[in-house]
């Protein structure tokens, strides 16, 4: 766990991490709220929350009595999501700095390519 980061938002990424990795298949159960808390050691009420977020998204839904399952369709919009993210998160200000230093969207590109070859 990183403590920079609140623990419910890690484990709820942790979640998506495993979904968008293929190892928590759409329609598959999700460990308990106590499994991610045992594991991780932390409060049962924290996992809980972390789970809720991505119910709340609608990637995870519950059955009653059963536990929480990845929802049909929540690979791509996690794919989705992430790739805004990451544009916004990467994309933009690299875009903003490479204006500022005078590289223009083609040179910028060149450099991406060969960082990618690298």
């Amino acid at each position: 766990m990183d403590d920079s980061r609140p623990i419910f938002v890690q484990i709820a990424e942790l979640i998506e991490n495993d979904i968008l990795a293929g190892t928590l298949p759409e329609e598959s159960q999700v460990p308990s709220t106590n499994e991610f808390a045992a594991f991780h050691r932390i409060n049962p009420a924290t996992a809980g929350k972390g789970v809720n977020l991505l119910v709340d998204e609608g990637i995870l839904y519950k059955r009653r009595g059963i536990g929480m399952f990845v929802a049909t369709g929540a690979r791509e919009r996690l794919v989705s999501k992430r790739r805004e993210q990451f544009q916004t998160q990467y994309v933009r200000p690299l875009v903003t700095e490479a204006a500022k230093l005078g590289i223009s969207g083609a040179a910028l590109v060149d450099m991406i390519r060969e960082e990618n070859d690298a």
